[in-house]
């Protein structure tokens, strides 16, 4: 009896606890677990966050551009201001002559008027007092006063293209740094999404070219396929990354076209074609404002550079995120 006893007790004990741990475990409020969104959830805010961005991009190389070509104006400018300086220092360097002939054979009031002015315009609306001049002397001066005045003409574009070229380098400094920052975002967003792998599998589905045509727009789609894999990388036309003009830009270099890294200057830059008349190499845009493009291959599908943190790809031209534009031609 008593070793009966000694062994019930326990085992109600035992019950007991479990049962008291059992109430705990069922009362006590649990953190729901965090849902992860669908896939084509991610997808959708990668879609719009970067319809926002492109555009960003797509004005930086605009502006780039546009700058490169003010700075090799400016340089022409400053080679054409150096020998305008000589010609005006060598003018001057008459006006001197004359004055010294003058001071050593003619009136001194005459000889004041022209040593007092101060400056080459002063002279030639002081001409009149200069009437003791020969008429060839007149005329140097004359000729000082219109290679000074050509001087100050382009020296004063030549200061207003710097002062816009300052203006310009602190936006493209702000867009920067804001680019830099949507840019990480979003490939935090795509990690989440497909993770940080970017296998060539999916690269290139079929084919590429899917169809083959000679000439200029068969060589830039041969070239747009042979950079698939290649990483998106804002503002870059290559060779070891692309954004979508830039892929465009390099495809058809290789075709002997020139292009500018701009969306809007390829659109402008390109005849209009049909979608029933389009072949491969000719360019796809989207999007009103043209801030996306792709480079077509035939059978419905193009290569392009999609976005931050993805990788040149074919993809077809029909996609509910990409609304066409229009379609154009190089060449």
């Amino acid at each position: 009896m008593t070793l009966t006893t000694r062994w019930f007790v326990p085992r109600t004990l035992a019950g007991g606890l479990y049962l008291f741990i059992a109430l705990i475990l069922v009362l006590t409020p649990t953190a729901p677990a965090l849902a992860v969104p669908p896939a084509g959830d991610i997808e959708g805010q990668i879609d719009q966050a970067w319809n926002k961005l492109e555009p960003i991009i797509e004005q930086y190389n605009q502006v780039h551009t546009q700058l490169a070509a003010n700075q090799a104006k400016a340089a022409d400018l400053q080679r054409r201001l150096q020998p305008l300086q000589l010609e005006v220092d060598a003018a001057m360097s008459k006006v001197s002559d004359i004055a010294v002939r003058m001071y050593e054979g003619g009136p001194a009031t005459a000889l004041n008027a022209v040593l007092t002015t101060g400056s080459p315009a002063g002279l030639a609306e002081q001409l009149g007092l200069l009437n003791q001049l020969a008429q060839g002397q007149r005329q140097q001066i004359s000729n000082v006063v219109v290679t000074r005045d050509k001087y100050l003409a382009d020296k004063k574009a030549l200061d207003d293209l710097i002062s816009q070229q300052a203006r310009q380098d602190a936006d493209l400094a702000a867009k920067k740094t804001d680019i830099e920052k949507q840019l990480s975002d979003l490939q935090k967003l795509r990690q989440q999404a497909h993770g940080p792998g970017g296998g060539t599998g999916v690269l290139k589905p079929v084919a590429c070219p899917v169809d083959y045509v000679g000439g200029p727009g068969g060589v830039a789609a041969k070239t747009a396929c042979s950079l698939i894999g290649k990483p998106y990388v804002w503002a870059a036309a290559g060779p070891s990354g692309y954004d979508c003009s830039g892929l465009t830009l390099a495809a058809w270099a290789a075709a002997g076209v020139t292009l500018g890294h701009f969306t809007g200057s390829q659109w402008s830059a390109t005849k209009p074609v049909s979608r029933a008349d389009l072949r491969p190499g000719d360019l796809v845009f989207f999007f009103s404002d043209l801030h996306h493009e792709g480079l077509y291959v035939g059978g419905g599908y193009m290569v392009h550079a999609p976005t931050s943190g993805d990788y040149v790809r074919m993809a077809k031209i029909d996609s509910p995120y990409l609304p066409i534009a229009g379609f154009r031609r190089p060449g």
